[in-house]
């Protein structure tokens, strides 16, 4: 039997998945950078005591092991307490809260979140992708040559290397996408 070589990218797509254990077989290959996906992941490599196939004579009985899928259901993030921003915007008038909700640590490679702010706006530069739904209030997001104005149910996507200003004339809430999950690097 031939040796499989198990890829980053496969060992990702498992763990999307929600899975914690990648089985391979006795003699299969994985790369460094998935053998560093994995760990990355939280994705535990076991190496299966039957060769690829399951044991001779078929599955004799025994069941397919289930994939796991893991939902994340995050109820009322329009009303959800929100924690200060954790980055000093040198603007305390504004109130600017945020709640992360869902990211990374749920096994994704992106991650999304509730934010509020009041009367001003504040600049930000995009070191990722991102879109906003606004929930309440009205949004304003400008850059050096547009200025665009959300109001509740709107979508705005700001693009990866994007200098912008996020703004509200009164107060907004809305909720943000990231890709790739880790947004807090930027500022």
């Amino acid at each position: 039997m031939s040796r499989r070589v198990h890829t980053a990218d496969e060992v990702l797509r498992h763990a999307l998945t929600g899975a914690t254990e990648l089985v391979v077989a006795p003699g299969d290959l994985l790369t460094p950078l998935a053998r560093d996906v994995a760990s990355e992941r939280g994705v535990r490599v076991v190496v299966s005591d039957e060769p690829r196939g399951g044991p001779a004579g078929g599955d004799r009985g025994r069941p397919a092991r289930p994939r796991t899928t893991r939902l994340q259901h995050v109820k009322g993030v329009h009303t959800m307490p929100l924690a200060p921003f954790p980055v000093e915007l040198h603007r305390p008038e504004m109130d600017v809260r945020l709640r992360d909700v869902v990211g990374a640590e749920h096994g994704l490679p992106m991650a999304a979140g509730v934010m509020s702010l009041r009367e001003g706006s504040f600049p930000w530069t995009l070191d990722y992708d991102e879109v906003e739904y606004v929930i309440e209030g009205e949004l304003h997001i400008t850059t050096a040559d547009q200025a665009v104005v959300g109001h509740p149910g709107d979508v705005i996507a700001v693009p990866k290397g994007s200098s912008i200003t996020f703004g509200t004339p009164s107060w907004t809430r809305f909720l943000y996408v990231t890709y790739p999950a880790d947004w807090g690097g930027a500022a």
